[in-house]
């Protein structure tokens, strides 16, 4: 299927903002959905909305049954062992939590250690830091290389026997950096720590095999890969997940309910109180089904060529700076930019009028903007419906963007 095709699945592509084609380039924020996962969340709705696993009516076992097959769905699309090491999180935010709350505070004393590093999102920064708080643990972090990649030497002089948990994010939100998580594992390992990946930026775009990469745990969104927003997915290794605490209580995740005590159900759904995420499981579950269906070798190949294209045109721009690793073949389908003498808010705004969406801030990556010595940046990212010709325009448009600003000062 070509991306000429692949467009004309995605309806919200098909209108002008602004009085101008939509050029959508914010995928790394979220991403846009197919016609396929829109129809799914609309026919749950309309035909068999229910609550799941405790009713026995019709609507019920319907509900059940397409709920179960999007958690085996998820299964496969990472490779995992048991649909036991899939959870439902709100997102992958909450799936980093759940470990920092549960497996970290459990486990952790004074003098442990917990490593992380500059590029995180602060999703995979702020609950080891709470965590750190509440066990005496210390924080530390992998430093960085100029091009904004990870040394495994550096790797290897950060963890340590005191290491318990090192957690890095399998491809940076705001230098495309991908780094070598199977390789990171294997270091953590030897020193008896676990590993956590967080994938929020790597699932929707490169295929995932949680065992082969060796982790302990992988988080990632359905709301970056096609799917609905409000649900994300933890995969854990069993024995782990087994000997850890739920971090919220209430219906579904309970056994046995007494006066004083309570027990657990068994994996998954200890770790899934309350009513679930639904209709949001199965629109990940439809979306996965499209992903594939397209072929995620597929979609890593036509990023790869809309960076190096992307890279090769912002970098003819005079005053740019783009961060990052400069070469195509170690990042993934982003570009992080900032233009000589105007603020990143000021580029997305002239790009808006353009009809050209852009991200600018911090990116929830403060540290990282301070590890860069800049206060925000502004950034472009694609996916599998994107096209050279968004690239044309976005370059037209921060060109433009670049005269107005030299002629109002």
């Amino acid at each position: 299927m070509n991306v000429q095709d692949i467009r004309k699945l995605f309806p919200i592509l098909d209108q002008e903002v602004n009085g101008n084609p939509l050029v959508y380039l914010d995928n790394a924020a979220t991403s846009q959905k197919p016609i396929s996962v829109i129809e799914a969340l609309e026919k749950y709705y309309r035909e068999y909305n229910s609550n799941v696993h405790r009713g026995v009516h019709t609507l019920g076992t319907r509900a059940t049954d397409a709920y179960e097959g999007a958690r085996e769905k998820v299964r496969k699309f990472i490779n995992a062992k048991s649909t036991e090491e899939v959870i439902f999180t709100r997102g992958t935010t909450t799936a980093l939590n759940m470990v920092a709350a549960s497996y970290a505070r459990a486990n952790l004393t004074k003098g442990d250690e917990i490593v992380i590093s500059y590029m995180e999102h602060h999703s995979n920064i702020i609950p080891w830091q709470q965590a750190a708080k509440h066990t005496g643990a210390t924080l530390k972090y992998i430093p960085l290389q100029e091009d904004g990649t990870i040394s495994l030497d550096d790797v290897r002089e950060t963890i340590t026997q005191n290491t318990k948990i090192v957690s890095i994010v399998h491809v940076s939100n705001v230098l495309g950096s991908i780094n070598p998580i199977k390789e990171i594992a294997k270091i953590a390992h030897e020193n008896g720590a676990i590993m956590v990946v967080d994938g929020a930026q790597s699932a929707p775009h490169m295929k995932i095999d949680v065992q082969d990469l060796d982790c302990d745990f992988f988080a990632f969104s359905s709301h970056k890969m096609c799917g609905p927003t409000g649900i994300g997915v933890l995969y854990g290794r069993k024995e782990f997940l087994e000997n850890m605490e739920p971090v919220e209580f209430g219906g579904e995740m309970i056994d046995f309910v007494g006066l004083y005590e309570s027990t657990w159900k068994e994996l998954p759904w200890k770790f899934e109180g309350g009513t679930p995420i639904i209709a949001g499981a199965i629109g990940l579950g439809v979306a996965i089904d499209f992903l594939q269906e397209i072929g995620l070798d597929n979609i890593l190949a036509h990023e790869h060529k809309l960076v190096a294209y992307a890279l090769k045109k912002l970098s003819e721009i005079e005053g740019i700076t783009i961060y990052g690793p400069k070469d195509p073949d170690k990042r993934a389908g982003l570009v992080t930019f900032n233009i000589e003498g105007v603020h990143p808010h000021d580029v997305a705004t002239v790009l808006d009028a353009e009809g050209i969406a852009v991200r600018a801030g911090h990116h929830c990556a403060q540290p990282l903007m301070k590890w860069l010595d800049v206060s925000a940046t502004a950034r472009a990212s694609f996916y599998l419906y994107n096209t050279e010709d968004d690239i044309d325009k976005l370059v037209k448009g921060l060109v433009k963007t670049k005269e107005y600003f030299s002629d109002v000062f």
